[in-house]
């Protein structure tokens, strides 16, 4: 293990985490009305007003998380404080039984929603975290909530809002690889901060379920890929492109929500199946002549579908430099480390902006910024990257502290 090398990236890694964070403060909270703007472009400024729910529970949790790894600070638990008060007091359609809006507008009116439950994943993530800094119950109770919510959602719950399936359901139905992975993810929070028992058993009997769903229903040895759309029983779907789809980087972000569940559960032949995982993914997704990430592949390298499939965007890049770091300390193979450096490598040449702090999110093929650039939209805020950010730092640790 090279000590002088992992101290200069844990060095740049901590650097940008700075700016990372100076940015959004600075030019992302709403001071008027609560939360955060996240359309914001390079230098950040506000292009559009319109306000994501996810990112607000995104933001609440991502500052929450900062405070838990490196102590309090007022500006970081006030911005946590501001996201979540928002999606409080106006991003919860209380008409339908909990279910959260999707977007609003910047005092908070509803302007979408949708049938997929993840604003209510992201509200459950953001309040358990607030709780295991402050210890406020209030808001674990919240997380409880909206927690149980999603998980009965996506386990035959009738929707409330009365929003019906993404297909005529006699014609088509299915499974989607980002139910139990996200589900998994939000247990290992709330694992890690609720300290009720009976809740602990819950939550490892259900992340134990997610875990074995990914594999039973979305892992396909055969096809070396993880299948993002599969029919009720896990049967690929090959006939038509949503069905061959693979997204290298949810595929490599699923390994990582793994690979924390092994530890957790002491599961070493986990570690296994999901070096696999990456391993495949790498292959299928690492665009051999520019460099970085492709966003969508075929299965059966048919052509994709989707109009941004070849385009580079900043969170699958993100999600790499987790995984290939925690796969080479939980393994210690030079390849993660390889992989590990060869991503950080793009990064820092292609989406890192040191004049301006954050990253770019929307890369051509050849690795230049879409433009106008843009450092956040709807589905791009404080979240990928300052995780992304800490979370190597704190395994940057961990392995000098081997040496």
């Amino acid at each position: 293990m090279d000590t002088v090398r992992l101290r200069a990236h844990q060095k740049w890694i901590q650097e940008e985490l700075e700016r990372c964070t100076a940015f959004w403060l600075e030019h992302g909270m709403d001071r008027e009305h609560g939360g955060v703007y996240t359309c914001l472009d390079r230098k950040g400024e506000i292009y559009s007003t319109d306000k994501s729910v996810w990112m607000q529970g995104r933001c609440g949790w991502i500052f929450s998380y900062l405070c838990h790894l490196y102590g309090v600070k007022e500006e970081w638990l006030a911005a946590a404080k501001s996201c979540i008060d928002f999606l409080e007091d106006h991003c919860i359609n209380r008409a339908a039984g909990g279910r959260m809006y999707f977007t609003v507008t910047e005092d908070g009116q509803p302007l979408r929603q949708r049938r997929y439950c993840f604003s209510e994943a992201f509200y459950a993530l953001a309040n358990g975290e607030y709780f295991g800094v402050t210890g406020e119950t209030e808001h674990l109770e919240r997380s409880r909530r909206a927690y149980d919510l999603y998980w009965d959602l996506n386990h035959g719950m009738a929707d409330p809002t009365g929003l019906g399936p993404k297909t005529i359901p006699e014609t088509r139905t299915g499974r989607a690889f980002g139910t139990p992975m996200i589900i998994l993810n939000v247990t290992g929070t709330l694992q890690r901060v609720d300290p009720d028992p009976e809740r602990q058993a819950l939550y490892a009997q259900r992340a134990s379920q997610c875990v074995e769903e990914i594999f039973q229903y979305h892992v396909k040895p055969e096809l070396k890929c993880v299948l993002e759309n599969v029919g009720p029983n896990g049967e690929p779907r090959l006939n038509y492109t949503e069905g061959r789809t693979v997204n290298p980087g949810h595929d490599i972000e699923g390994v990582w929500f793994l690979l924390e569940h092994a530890q957790r559960t002491g599961d070493k032949a986990l570690v296994e199946k999901a070096a696999e995982i990456f391993d495949w993914a790498i292959e299928a997704g690492w665009d051999k002549e520019y460099g970085g990430l492709l966003y969508f592949t075929d299965c059966l390298g048919k052509p994709p579908e989707a109009y941004e499939h070849d385009m580079k965007l900043w969170w699958p890049h993100d999600e790499i430099l987790i995984a290939s770091l925690m796969l080479y300390r939980d393994t210690g193979r030079e390849g993660y480390l390889n992989w590990f450096e060869k991503t950080l490598d793009y990064c820092k040449a292609h989406f890192a902006d040191p004049e301006y702090g954050e990253w770019y999110g929307y890369l051509r093929r050849d690795g230049l910024p879409t433009q106008p650039s843009t450092k956040g939209s709807t589905f791009k805020g404080p979240f990928h990257l300052p995780r992304m950010l800490c979370m190597c730092d704190q395994m940057l640790s961990e392995l000098l502290a081997r040496t």
